[in-house]
């Protein structure tokens, strides 16, 4: 399983903002993250999730996903 954190998921959503990022990871529609790091300060979740996640509600912004590759 491979990880991601805000930051990776701004960049798989084709270079958005920090911000813009968290306000789409608190969506319903978003999966939970798996884990709360540092402190209780970084998130991070499933790659895999996230990128299905775009594929399906952001497909414009799927740069970063990669479907054929393997966790």
């Amino acid at each position: 399983m491979r990880l991601v954190a805000l930051s990776d998921i701004a960049d798989m959503l084709g270079g958005v903002s920090r911000t813009r990022a968290t306000e789409i990871t608190n969506r319903k529609t978003f999966p939970d993250p798996l884990d709360t790091v540092a402190s209780g300060k970084v998130r991070v979740w499933d790659r895999a999730a996230v990128e299905e996640w775009i594929r399906t509600y952001r497909p414009h912004q799927a740069q970063g996903a990669a479907p054929d590759e393997e966790s």
